[in-house]
């Protein structure tokens, strides 16, 4: 962060000093939430939560080393006391992105891949300059700002993800750090319930083209067409990815390895290259363009773009991280979230993975479908039914479309069967859809059933916590 004295926080946040606080004193970053994260120098944010409130670490934080505390209420240690915690985090980080004279904002949305893209462009970036980057999926109005804090006058490059929850969120969180590249990867059914349908979710997305200047670049999925509509949203420059002959940027000759790892030439206007990714799973291969379109406009030589994706390893935990055991099991934790699209390219990367092995699932309902949610799961309990699976774990109470989906699948009649026949499992269908009500039943079901060589792909809501049983069947923190 650029060094800045509390009595200037105070006047950028319209806070008032409290608690003997110094207004010389400097706050050299890093700017926290998290009091065990204080360094010498830091700011610490008080943010009242569900199960804790940061107020109450307020005088902890300041024995570590915090300069002071940026606060709703006075507190028992030096503070710049605010009206509104989370406006006053806008106001200070929007100040510090306007300080930044070499930096280059690059921002990242779309319903999936966000997080992947983000940590490929920010490893393409820092081959040209100092980067800075979110942490996992710091895309909020909390993460957003606190990654933009911890630039400074060095750095070159701002590479920012974007989430939306509402209509203005994405415009909201531009406005603090202007973009002068926006990527839009692609518009899915992530949050339909809360929007209300993908055409809302399109025009959400496409705030971030709408926040680019006119000597900007908007970089656009040439292969989702509503995607490809933002073009005629902004005053920027667009070029385009994918795979069609429209892309400028596009991936030729796509082929999987043994373990579902995209190899593929990547194409620009300046020559190709080509690309081996280390990341699982085919729908790698969009988030490596997109990244790589990026690069280029940055100035980046394709070959250099080519040996960075070829070299990347998955930054962020949760993600498609492949673990494989002692014993030969092999386990795909994809439990950070869950959506349709992304529960598809999920199991599509355990049919190019698992091959002939026998193959398991974890899933769980997903959330924020709105009306549409009950068909929808439905449809995810039909797909991961029809996958070949050994067995099947729903987990939660609200499983019920998931497994009436599944069940459709694995309690069909056989094909000419007379009427009233019994109802059996289909040819390399799962022979068991087994329903439990949390993730140490699923952990303790699925290692009873588990033989060496089998794969197992964990995917669902972040909300129901899957990545436990990840966890407990690999004995790993950050599997």
């Amino acid at each position: 962060m650029i060094p800045l004295p509390l009595a200037r926080i105070a006047e950028i946040t319209s806070g008032a000093l409290a608690g003997m606080a110094d207004p010389r004193a400097v706050v050299r970053g890093p700017v926290v939430i998290d009091s065990r994260a204080v360094e010498p120098g830091s700011l610490f944010v008080a943010i009242k939560g569900t199960r804790a409130d940061g107020h109450d670490f307020a005088a902890g934080a300041v024995e570590a080393g915090a300069t002071a505390v940026l606060a709703s209420r006075p507190v028992d240690a030096p503070a710049v006391v605010v009206g509104d915690i989370l406006a006053a985090l806008a106001a200070l980080a929007t100040a510090v992105a306007a300080e930044l004279p070499l930096a280059t904002v690059i921002g990242v949305t779309g319903s999936a891949g966000k997080t992947t893209t983000k940590d490929l462009l920010a490893r393409l970036a820092a081959r040209l300059g100092p980067t800075i980057a979110p942490v996992e999926s710091f895309n909020n109005e909390i993460g957003h700002p606190l990654t933009v804090m911890r630039a400074d006058e060095e750095t070159r490059y701002l590479v920012l993800e974007l989430s939306a929850r509402h209509a203005g969120h994405i415009a909201d969180l531009a406005r603090i750090a202007p973009p002068r590249i926006g990527v839009v990867l692609n518009v899915g059914t992530a949050h339909l319930g809360v929007f209300g349908g993908k055409e809302a979710i399109a025009q959400a997305k496409g705030e971030l083209v709408e926040a680019l200047p006119a000597d900007g670049v908007a970089v656009l999925n040439a292969d989702d067409p509503l995607v490809a509509g933002m073009a005629g949203r902004t005053a920027a420059r667009v070029t385009w990815f994918g795979r069609g002959p429209r892309a400028a940027v596009r991936a030729e000759e796509v082929t999987l390895d043994e373990r579902g790892r995209a190899r593929f030439t990547l194409r620009t206007p300046s020559g190709t290259a080509p690309v081996a990714l280390r990341l699982y799973g085919e729908h790698a291969v969009e988030n490596a363009l997109a990244a790589a379109a990026v690069a280029y406009e940055l100035g980046l030589p394709v070959a250099a773009i080519a040996e960075e994706l070829s070299e990347a390893e998955p930054r962020s935990r949760w993600r498609m991280a492949v673990s494989d055991r002692p014993d030969g099991v092999t386990v795909i934790n994809d439990a950070y979230n869950a959506n349709p699209d992304s529960m598809r390219a999920a199991f599509g990367a355990l049919d190019a993975l698992a091959g002939g092995r026998r193959r398991f699932a974890v899933i769980a309902a997903l959330r924020e479908l709105g009306e549409d949610g009950d068909a929808l799961n439905a449809e995810v309990g039909r797909m991961a039914a029809s996958s070949g699976l050994e067995a099947l774990f729903v987990v939660g109470s609200d499983a019920a479309p998931v497994l009436a989906g599944a069940a459709s699948v694995t309690d069909a009649p056989e094909a000419g069967a007379p009427p009233g026949a019994p109802r059996q499992a289909l040819p390399g269908r799962p022979t068991r859809v087994v329903h439990v009500a949390d993730v140490e039943e699923a952990s303790a079901g699925l290692e009873a059933l588990l033989t060496p060589g089998d794969v197992v792909l964990i995917k669902g809501p972040r909300v129901t916590g899957l990545e436990r049983v990840a966890q407990a069947l690999t004995g790993g923190e950050r599997q």
